[in-house]
């Protein structure tokens, strides 16, 4: 095991390995901001095939679920941080107990591991959360029993697992037992639906010792649980976006976060903010950090778990835009209308090289403007011609 180097200002870059377990385009983008500080990035890949890999990222493979492959990972770094969450969590406080230098630690990622034990946490902490309870032992009638206080529909998540969209079921009196038979997690918590006016997401970047910075809230526009496009900053009163920002230092504090934070929230009709789902890693809605802020969100995420400065997060223009590439429902792959999706001036395109499959996030497009609907405007005309449409949907407001 190699003993982990202490950061001072004396100290030069060039011994420092940093290892992030994941290697898909999370991993593939903090690989580009490594590049440019000079720091040595591996990432532990399932195979050769992982967006990272294919950028060029230096890679061992193995599994996230195995102990071995993980010792082994670890020790050719002096850091290993994550560009997901599916490390079991055994697996990860066996590391720490061997010394491993694992950042976000284990405790923090238990928050993301578990949404029960996140919404029990927080909850307890005074943070305004949906009304939850777990199911298990008898979910089906459990579920309805809640749904009895809280009314139809209910919203019904696994535990563990889920992401943009999966793992997370709106549904009527009817629908309960259907979802929980097709399922293959019998882990599930039962939530009341929140009558949602927007949809918000702060990132936040948490230091070794604590420092702070935080980025511009977002507005994001949601389909089928997977965000299509956001602007920056949310279009939401100043009040708003301070107690959003505050409420996500406090949660970073309070669980001893180090590296990106992200946390969702719901607004609601009456202006209430509500604590909707934590990320410990580089997150989906601070893509746009890489054009939109003086530093990046995968640039902040490596200087916080090295300890080095956290770096500026403020906008370089008035307002930005992202919207995600998806794979097209007739299969095709967004890169063959490169050509023409480049030539939408101010738009910034970025794609992952993956395997174009329907709905499958392939890249995204970033655009900087004087205003948040001029700078959407450019980003949906960019990824329109990579959908390969020619009008946009009904998405966001803008």
């Amino acid at each position: 095991m190699r003993k982990m180097v202490r950061m001072s200002r004396n100290t030069p870059l060039a011994p420092v390995r940093v290892g992030m377990v994941g290697a898909g385009q999370l991993a593939r983008m903090t690989h580009q901001a490594a590049i440019d500080l000079g720091i040595q990035f591996e990432v532990l890949a399932d195979n050769e095939d992982d967006p990272a890999v294919r950028a060029g990222a230096p890679a061992v493979i193995g599994s996230p679920d195995s102990i071995d492959d993980l010792r082994r990972f670890a020790a050719r770094t002096d850091v290993v941080t994550f560009d997901h969450e599916g490390i079991p969590r055994e697996v990860v406080e066996a590391l720490e107990e061997e010394n491993c230098r694992l950042l976000p630690g284990a405790p923090a990622l238990r928050m993301v591991q578990d949404k029960l034990l996140a919404r029990r946490v927080l909850s307890d902490a005074g943070y305004p959360v949906p009304a939850f309870v777990g199911l298990d032992l008898n979910p089906e009638d459990q579920a309805h029993s809640m749904a009895e206080r809280w009314g139809w529909p209910l919203v019904l998540k696994a535990r563990s697992g889920g992401y943009d969209g999966r793992g997370v079921a709106i549904v009527g009196p009817g629908e309960v037992r259907s979802v929980l038979n097709r399922s293959t997690t019998t882990d599930w918590m039962a939530e009341e639906h929140i009558d949602i006016a927007s949809e918000l997401a702060v990132v936040g970047v948490r230091g070794i010792s604590g420092h702070w910075v935080s980025y511009p809230v977002v507005e994001t526009f949601q389909v089928d649980g997977i965000c299509r496009e956001l602007v920056m900053p949310a279009r939401v009163p100043a009040a708003v976006a301070s107690e959003a920002m505050a409420m996500t230092k406090g949660i970073a504090d309070g669980i001893n976060a180090v590296g990106v934070i992200a946390v969702e929230f719901f607004l609601t009709g009456t202006g209430v903010l509500v604590v909707n789902e934590l990320a410990l890693r580089p997150h989906n809605s601070g893509h746009a950090t890489i054009e939109a802020c003086t530093t990046s969100q995968f640039e902040n995420h490596l200087r916080a778990v090295l300890g080095l400065p956290l770096g500026a997060p403020e906008l370089v223009s008035p307002a930005a835009a992202m919207v995600n590439v998806l794979g097209p429902a007739d299969g095709s792959d967004p890169r063959s209308r490169l050509r023409d999706a480049l030539s939408v001036r101010g738009a910034n395109v970025h794609l992952y090289d993956k395997t174009a499959v329907p709905g499958r996030k392939l890249g995204h497009v970033t655009a900087l403007g004087p205003d948040q609907e001029s700078a959407l405007g450019i980003a949906r005309r960019c990824a329109d011609l990579l959908h390969g449409v020619t009008s946009h949907g009904e998405f966001g407001t803008g």
